[in-house]
């Protein structure tokens, strides 16, 4: 096995890149984009790269950046991170707060860029030792845009092919230098919902004359609740959340139609089938029982659970406690949080690691896709120095793997 610097010694260098990492993470955050519009934060991550002599292949799904360090014919391993914001208004008190009104980096993905760029620059200088190639794989679109599976399909895993993918998340419920994950399924199939129950407008004063489509709405989201409660086993996770309703303007008239919006998840592919199917019949029955109809689509895409390959998650355990010690690392339940890292999942052994970013003191308490979010900063070259141990173990090990005659 070729020699390996030890992860400690990993997380000791890159704190001394902390400053040219958090530079980079706060450029981000002032200027987020949504999914497959990441134009700008696309030219930083492409200047960067640049900076450090790093070749790339860019575009790739529309707005995403393949790079690649290492050479020769060894084995290849990849890290992602993904890059896009949401559509929310930020209210987190920090100086590099959103510049753009209603876009923010709640979702950390300006982190996981800066610290996978963190990483090229350390896997950079070591280029000469690699015993094979990293491809840093930089993805538009996680947030419901699918982005990981189209950068799948335009080759992102291919030329040379991956045999390992590792990915890491900022996470707000672990404290800054701790890490968890566990070994297979750890985040769940997710999917959207939209039921629009059509009925026939009236004067609220003569509900009689009219087909109520408000009130069919609130028994189809109370009935809908029973899918999970009455169908399935109690000790299979599953999710029917309505998280958003729309219908009329007036106080005095009964509207036509009303929008439901909402989302499903199961830790399955088949549980997420089922819900999918019940929620359907479900709908469509209680509007006909109230004399209206309801139009049920499941539009975007359906996210495939995260599982975690076990021998990827030890070698992340073991370097994890190299690096921050014995009881840092810890092994979490499933959550029915989804994520797109599932579309590299399942195509090679890959795995998904939680790095903690909660510090009561700086104010870093708040969940993900808050307002409020925020990270602390100092986790970021944590997330470097994985990153880039992850990448030369990986290398090492599958180096000195008889690999099959070309």
């Amino acid at each position: 096995m070729p020699t390996l610097t030890a992860a400690s010694q990993l997380l000791t260098e890159a704190r001394k890149h902390q400053s040219w990492i958090t530079s980079i993470r706060r450029q981000l955050h002032e200027y987020p984009e949504l999914g497959y519009q990441e134009v700008r934060t696309s030219e930083v991550i492409r200047a960067k790269l640049d900076e450090l002599s790093v070749p790339y292949r860019w575009p790739v799904a529309k707005t995403g950046v393949v790079a690649q360090i290492g050479r020769g014919d060894g084995p290849c391993v990849a890290l992602r991170a993904d890059i896009d914001a949401l559509p929310i208004h930020e209210e987190a008190d920090v100086d590099f707060r959103s510049r753009t009104p209603g876009k923010m980096h709640a979702c950390g993905h300006d982190c996981h860029t800066a610290m996978l760029l963190g990483a090229a620059k350390m896997l950079k200088a070591r280029e000469a030792e690699l015993p094979g190639v990293v491809k840093l794989v930089f993805q538009p679109a996680e947030e419901g845009g699918a982005g990981g599976n189209m950068m799948c399909e335009e080759g992102a895993l291919e030329n040379p092919a991956v045999e390992r993918i590792f990915g890491l998340h900022v996470w707000p419920q672990l404290a800054t230098g701790s890490i968890g994950s566990r070994p297979g399924v750890f985040l769940a199939s997710a999917g959207s919902v939209t039921i629009t129950v059509q009925g026939k407008g009236g004067h609220a004063a003569k509900p009689n004359l009219a087909i109520d489509p408000v009130a069919t709405a609130a028994k189809i989201v109370c009935e809908l609740q029973t899918i999970v409660s009455r169908e399935v086993d109690p000790l299979e996770p599953a999710v029917v959340s309505i998280t958003s309703i729309h219908g009329g303007e007036a106080y005095n008239v009964i509207p036509p139609e009303v929008k439901l919006i909402g989302t499903i998840r199961s830790l399955t592919m088949p549980g997420l089938e089922f819900l999918q199917k019940r929620v359907r019949a479900m709908a469509e029955h209680v509007a006909t029982a109230n004399r209206c109809t309801a139009l049920v689509e499941f539009p975007g895409h359906d996210y495939p659970p995260t599982v975690n390959d076990a021998y990827c998650w030890d070698v992340a355990q073991e370097l994890g406690r190299e690096a921050l010690g014995e009881e840092a690392v810890v092994e979490l339940p499933p959550t029915m949080g989804g994520e797109d890292f599932a579309y590299y999942a399942n195509r090679v052994p890959g795995c998904f690691v939680a790095l903690g970013v909660r510090n009561e003191a700086e104010g870093a308490i708040y969940g993900v896709h808050h307002p409020k979010f925020k990270v602390d900063e100092s986790a970021l070259p944590i997330g470097s120095a994985l990153h880039t141990a992850f990448a030369l173990r990986s290398l090492a090990e599958l180096h000195d793997k008889p690999r099959p005659a070309l």
